[in-house]
């Protein structure tokens, strides 16, 4: 079949928190058009996609003849820098290894208590200020920035710096030569970091001794981009869609599964190349054919989740791929779910009358990017419920601006 639809392809302007219509109106396994005229395989099923992310016989390489580049950012940024994300065993193996023991779940729980402290430092400040607010800006944005740099050892301080680099990095600009500049930028910037032994007591000062500064920035490099991006996408993201089912933003029942599994904010979806013959969902794809791993499908699959078109936290959501599947499981998880689970936690308990300011159909999508989001989010709420409940006074809470603590 040959691919008769451009990929990645538009989301429904009523619909912004489901996959493109033009995902879901298709063949489980069939071909899509790229940009440069490539035609890789498209899976759409949880079955299927699961198959492809944990089958040994595909690649994540992206320098393999026939790797699904989704745009030409992508191609002139990875070809100049080979990260985890990258990697295929056992250079994957080895490079995970090493990191595997700071992500898991005790010390991403041993966090909480941090995390919930720069959570209400920002809430402090966005319900001191004025109202409606901007939540990406106030909230949304900041709080996976703080985290992830007491995590690495970056000084806050710079954020703006790799705020911006990142926006670069995750956009599709139509000069991939802004892209490679920006990543070099920030590899530059963070092996000058190391270098010094300026970086705080992180994940960055711990590698040092078994990588070199050049090997440590680039693993930096994703996970201070990752780390923050996507996580800021989902806070702003599922607010939006919480708000819009407000029965269950007031519900007791931890959101953060659901949310997962409704939004699958990767909206460029796990991208692979069969370096041997394969069988999926009854189609044979051959050595070199490309591979896209719709994760947004899979998680709306009706045979994996019923009634999958319908928001209910109250529905049994772990199984999702949100994070993807196998060797390449997302190692931020156990932090992302954390800093999800405070966040959304803490603005029901804290803001109970929060709402969007502007009508659903108002908001602007980064339909542009690696990560799908809102552009802005703007939301109030009344003024008389803005004060912390008895006993969580911030007086002794260290400000957002203290990256002392250690990851």
């Amino acid at each position: 079949m040959t691919g008769s639809e451009t990929f990645p392809m538009a989301r429904a302007a009523g619909c912004p928190f489901g996959p493109a219509p033009g995902l879901t109106a298709r063949p489980p396994v069939s071909r899509v058009r790229l940009w440069d005229g490539s035609e890789p395989w498209l899976i759409t099923r949880y079955a299927d996609v699961r198959a492809v992310l944990a089958d040994p016989r595909v690649s994540v390489d992206v320098a393999q003849p026939g790797f699904p580049h989704t745009n030409a950012v992508s191609k002139a940024r990875d070809a100049r820098m080979k990260t985890l994300m990258q990697m295929d065993p056992p250079e994957h193996t080895v490079q995970r290894r090493m990191l595997a023991s700071e992500f898991t779940v005790r010390k991403m729980a041993a966090l909480r208590p941090r995390i919930q402290e720069l959570v209400d430092d920002l809430l402090d400040g966005m319900l001191a200020g004025p109202n409606p607010a901007d939540l990406v800006e106030a909230f949304a944005m900041p709080l996976p920035s703080l985290v992830i740099c007491e995590l690495l050892g970056v000084p806050y301080a710079d954020r703006d710096f790799f705020q911006g680099v990142a926006r670069t990095l995750v956009m599709d600009d139509p000069d991939p030569t802004r892209a490679v500049a920006a990543s070099e930028e920030l590899n530059a910037y963070l092996e000058d970091l190391v270098a010094a032994k300026s970086a705080g007591p992180g994940l960055l000062g711990k590698l040092a001794l078994a990588m070199t500064p050049r090997e440590i920035a680039v693993l930096g490099q994703l996970l201070l981009v990752a780390g923050h991006d996507t996580t800021a996408a989902m806070i702003a993201l599922g607010t939006a869609v919480l708000l819009t089912h407000p029965e269950q933003f007031h519900d007791s029942a931890d959101p953060v599964e659901e949310l997962l599994r409704y939004l699958s904010i990767t909206h460029t979806e796990a991208r692979r190349v069969a370096w041997a013959d394969l069988e999926i969902g009854g189609q044979v794809i051959r050595a070199g054919e490309g591979i896209i791993a719709v994760k947004s499908t899979a998680n709306r699959d009706p045979l994996a989740f019923p009634d999958p078109d319908r928001f209910d936290l109250r529905r049994s959501a772990r199984h999702h791929v949100a994070f993807g599947y196998g060797r390449h499981l997302c190692l931020g998880a156990p932090l992302a779910r954390v800093e999800l689970q405070v966040a959304y936690s803490t603005l029901r308990r804290r803001v109970p009358t929060l709402a969007l300011a502007v009508p659903l159909d108002r908001l602007e999508f980064k339909e542009n990017a690696i990560f799908y989001s809102v552009r802005e989010l703007p939301v109030t709420w009344a003024s008389t419920l803005t004060t912390l409940p008895p006993g969580s006074s911030t007086k002794n809470r260290r400000t957002p601006h203290d990256s002392s603590v250690n990851g």
